[in-house]
Order: C-alpha cells, then structure tokens, then sequence
C-alpha cells in the first residue's frame, strides 16, 4: 500500500501531461454530403484529399482545372493519359445529380 501511495505523485503528474497533436495534414474538409456520395460510389477506395492512394489526391486533380462537366466526362469514361504513372481508372456510373455535386466541389477545391 505504501509503494502505491509513494508513486501516486509521479502517476498523476504523467497524466498531466499529454503529448503533442500530430500536426494537421488533412488538407481542406471535404463536405459531408460530398463525403457520403465519395463513400458511396467507391471514390475514397483510390482517392483521398492528403495522401496519394491508388489514384491522385483530390486536390491534384482540382489543380487540373476541370470544368465540372470535364470531370464528369473524365468519370465515365477516363483517359489514363491525364495522369501517367496511376493505375488507370475504370469508367464510372454515377447518377448525374450525384455526379453533379462530387464535380462542383472539386472544382471549387484549391
């Protein structure tokens, strides 16, 4: 009881202090609703906003400069010259309200 007692002050001063957040790589939020409709179509399987998976970072492809109609050409039938050195893409159905609103955010991302 007393080694209990004797360390109880060293416990509580380790538990005061926490360590250091990562710093934040995430990039920009992607939107709820556009999270979903990502999610749903299988888009986060390959794409992601802060890191390179299968296929480009959200926001290297906003770089690009896609007109959201472009992007959602890209989508259905996608041109694996535009980006060299991925896996290219397979064509995507995606319902055109859905397609719609995934286009518009992307090109609004910086």
């Amino acid at each position: 009881m007393n080694k209990i007692l004797a360390l109880l002050p060293l416990l509580l001063l380790l538990t005061a202090f926490k360590p250091a957040a990562p710093p934040q790589t995430t990039g920009p939020d992607i939107p709820a609703e556009v999270q979903t409709l990502l999610d749903k179509y299988g888009c986060a399987a390959c794409h992601a906003m802060n890191r390179k998976l299968v296929g480009p970072m959200w926001t290297d492809i906003a770089a690009k400069k896609y007109s959201a109609k472009r992007i959602a050409q890209l989508v259905a039938k996608p041109e694996p010259s535009n980006w060299p050195g991925y896996v290219p893409m397979l064509a995507q159905k995606v319902a055109k309200a859905d397609m719609n609103k995934i286009a518009d955010w992307l090109t609004k991302l910086k």
